[in-house]
């Protein structure tokens, strides 16, 4: 890979960073660039050292120009997208401009509305594949990981699957009485938005919060889970072979949603 600007500098861009800094061999250099160009410089204050070589700048991700500016003067073989999901397709239109690799952990959503889907980014496949460059979309644990372990039980262990459940648990407990795990905004709109699940090739809505379960997870125990909306529920029901009905579940403790009533 040798190069790659990492555009965010919070707690998933964080992940990141140390992840790429682990696999030295793959990443050799990297840039992290963040509108807040002192929060970069502390990722790299605590990495620096190591194998790999760490840059940081300034930029603003809202701002094609900008991006284009960054990329043409580092030249990097891959932009990962760690910012807000509002930002994808700024990034996008970018790595196009100056036909670079893309990749992110979350889809893109409109700024002034809660709805998160696949639309929008799917859009340019058609541009990337004239460009011939690369946009992986979803690349983290869910989506991610979850669409990688269903594509590899279709290749090697099924004819067809016709059920799929995700289940997300987080088994910490930071003893917190409220706080999110990943941005907290887009945490919040998730979790407050309406549910959905893929059922005979069309989708199934469902109020907030409306369907409940309890599971008992290895190593964790008992659990309650929700039914979210994910985006790998899209991917899934248009690529798994024989799929009749795909949903995603996602632990929260009671003091978690407590809080989240009241706000």
């Amino acid at each position: 890979m040798g190069r790659a600007l990492i555009i965010g500098a919070g707690g998933v861009a964080s992940v990141v960073v140390h992840k790429c800094c682990q696999n030295s061999e793959v990443f050799e250099e990297i840039c992290i660039a963040s509108r807040t160009k002192a929060k970069c410089d502390a990722l790299k204050e605590k990495l620096d050292g190591g194998k790999t070589k760490i840059t940081t700048a300034k930029v603003d991700a809202d701002n094609v120009n900008e991006l284009v500016e960054l990329i043409n003067s580092y030249k990097p073989d891959i932009v990962i997208n760690v910012a807000l999901p509002y930002q994808d397709l700024t990034i996008m239109d970018a790595c196009l401009e100056t036909r670079t690799n893309y990749m992110d952990t979350a889809n893109y959503e409109p700024l002034d509305t809660a709805k998160f889907e696949y639309k929008w980014q799917w859009a340019y496949r058609e541009k990337f594949e004239k460009a011939g460059i690369t946009a992986l979309l979803g690349s983290g644990f869910d989506p991610g990981v979850t669409g990688v372990f269903s594509a590899y039980a279709m290749k090697h262990h099924f004819d067809e699957i016709n059920y799929i459940d995700i289940l997300d648990c987080n088994g910490g407990d930071h003893g917190y009485p409220f706080a999110t795990n990943f941005n907290p905004e887009i945490n919040i709109r998730e979790v407050s938005s309406k549910g959905s699940y893929w059922e005979d090739g069309k989708w199934v809505e469902t109020e907030p919060m409306e369907i409940k379960r309890v599971y008992n997870f290895d190593e964790v125990g008992e659990k309650d889970m929700y039914l979210l909306h994910h985006e790998e529920l899209e991917s899934l029901g248009l690529n798994i072979k024989g799929i009749r009905t795909i949903r995603f579940f996602m632990t929260f403790g009671r003091s978690y949603l407590t809080h989240l009533k009241c706000l």
